[in-house]
């Protein structure tokens, strides 16, 4: 197939175990790069993730964040588009929740994925490889605050239960409105309706010229299910769970195993 662009997950993906980009895998991006691919992360984290391997990977153009929801500009911080939540729709979808389980925490992702709008309670059971931002920064503040404006990403966990429970009671409640993932960190990820990666990475491909025939994405999570179906040719790694592997045209190996150099290396002949 003719390659033009390689979007590929991060987390369980691109970076290995330790969360870091290994040699083999630098060098491959490296070698698309110089055939003229564009390179985009598409992930569920923010830019303050992405700054934090970005130069070991060699990122400084277009990235995809909060589960497409926004694309954004490395380099200088230019916006394409960014799709929110309204705030109607996160206060109904709270509400509703907290009737079926009691203890739920939240926090808001805001302003370009800069802003961390957390509720009291929230650092104290968050972990700086949570969101790639120390617990100690994020402050914490009532409930109302939290759902008081339209929200790029709505997290969702709880102290005690595991993200799949709270993500199969969230999809029995019969709402609407907004799109709900899981990403394998430790809470659901709420999205404004119709928002996934593939539909990010569509509107990318659309700004760029880019067929989506021409397309090749990597994932291992739920989140990944969209974008591998939707690109061109979609690649699930090793461990990735069957749901992931169904959706992908194939399957490579595990992040750890440099599964997504190896598709890079045979793609480029």
């Amino acid at each position: 197939m003719t390659v033009r662009l390689i979007a590929t997950d991060l987390d369980g993906t691109l970076l290995d175990s330790s969360s870091a980009v290994t040699p083999r895998t630098r060098v491959a991006l490296d070698a698309a790069r110089e055939r003229g691919i564009h390179v985009v992360p598409v992930t569920a984290r923010q830019p303050i993730g992405l700054r934090a391997i970005a130069a070991d990977a060699g990122f400084d153009g277009w990235a995809l964040c909060s589960n497409g929801a926004y694309a954004v500009r490395l380099d200088d911080g230019r916006m394409l588009f960014a799709e929110e939540l309204p705030a109607d729709t996160i206060r109904t979808l709270v509400q509703a929740l907290r009737a079926s389980i009691p203890g739920l925490l939240f926090a808001s992702v805001r302003e370009g994925g800069e802003t961390f709008v957390a509720q009291e309670g929230y650092a104290e059971i968050a972990q700086l490889s949570d969101h790639k931002r120390d617990p100690r920064t994020m402050g914490g503040v009532p409930l109302e605050q939290v759902l008081a404006a339209p929200s790029l990403k709505l997290v969702i966990r709880h102290p005690e239960l595991a993200p799949a429970a709270l993500f199969d009671t969230l999809r029995n409640l019969g709402l609407t409105l907004f799109e709900a993932t899981l990403s394998g960190a430790p809470f659901v990820e709420v999205m404004a309706e119709g928002v996934t990666k593939a539909t990010g990475l569509a509107r990318l491909c659309e700004h760029l010229g880019i067929d989506r025939a021409d397309v090749v994405a990597f994932g291992d999570a739920l989140n990944d299910v969209e974008m591998l179906r939707w690109a061109g040719r979609g690649v699930a790694m090793a461990h990735a769970e069957p749901v992931v592997q169904d959706a992908a045209d194939e399957t490579t190996a595990s992040n750890d195993d440099d599964g997504v150099a190896q598709v890079i290396e045979r793609l480029l002949g």
